[in-house]
């Protein structure tokens, strides 16, 4: 399985996971259709399905184009089928969804919205977080609660600790800055954000993380509280 990364709008990434033997792809949360195909054209893809996190415009601006194109499937969360354009297929919570050479278990992760999903590709270890888990960050909460996001958070805590982790936008440094105001001390993180300012710097995405590296950096999986959580999520929104 290979993963492109793509970037697209402002700050944000899709990305497109393919099969190099096959030549099938699925890509996750795009962004805008024109990075999306200048990548498949180029490699020769044939694009299957398109993998929605959530309904934010930032995420779906693609969809419609690129299924009119490669006539894709677009898979997304069963209470989000109102919310997410050209929905073809639905999941749920701790669902295997499985087709072609994809394979992938959904969690329903709210918080920053009410029908948030992560797409879990197990057996290669990597996940799809949209806007619930960023490198050294959280999402903010639009539609759900602090419980919810706190939950979801913990959640993903849980994966083995090697598993990587692919979230929506290049917020990274800007994270980092905020760990880095309430964790100090913190040597691991300091190392953390001399790494990925050298690869801003060489034009290279921060992305992926590893769940590790985020469980003794992000300040947000270290709240050991849902109290403790609120307040950081309150000084983030601020900062």
């Amino acid at each position: 399985m290979e993963i492109k990364i793509i970037p697209c709008l402002n700050d944000n990434y899709s990305y497109l996971i393919f099969n190099k033997n096959k030549k099938i792809a699925c890509v996750v949360d795009p962004s805008e259709a024109k990075p999306i195909i200048d990548v498949i054209e180029k490699n020769k893809i044939d694009l299957k399905y398109i993998l929605n996190t959530h309904h934010h415009y930032d995420h779906v601006g693609g969809n419609k184009e690129l299924k009119e194109k490669y006539n894709s499937k677009i898979v997304g969360f069963k209470y989000d089928k109102d919310r997410i354009p050209e929905i073809d297929i639905t999941v749920e919570d701790n669902q295997i969804w499985k087709n072609e050479n994809f394979e992938i278990k959904i969690y329903h992760i709210p918080g920053h919205t009410s029908g948030h999903i992560a797409f879990h590709f197990f057996k290669e270890k990597k996940i799809f977080t949209g806007d619930t888990l960023f490198s050294l960050g959280c999402g903010k909460i639009f539609e759900g609660t602090y419980e919810q996001m706190f939950n979801s958070l913990n959640k993903i805590k849980k994966l083995p600790k090697d598993t990587q982790i692919y979230c929506g936008h290049e917020y990274t440094l800007q994270n980092g800055n905020f760990c880095l105001a309430n964790d100090a001390s913190n040597l691991k993180l300091r190392k953390k954000i001399t790494k990925v300012k050298k690869k801003l710097q060489n034009n290279l995405p921060s992305i992926p993380t590893i769940l590790a590296d985020e469980i003794e950096c992000n300040i947000f999986l270290k709240a050991k509280n849902l109290e403790s959580f609120s307040k950081l999520r309150d000084l983030k929104d601020n900062f």
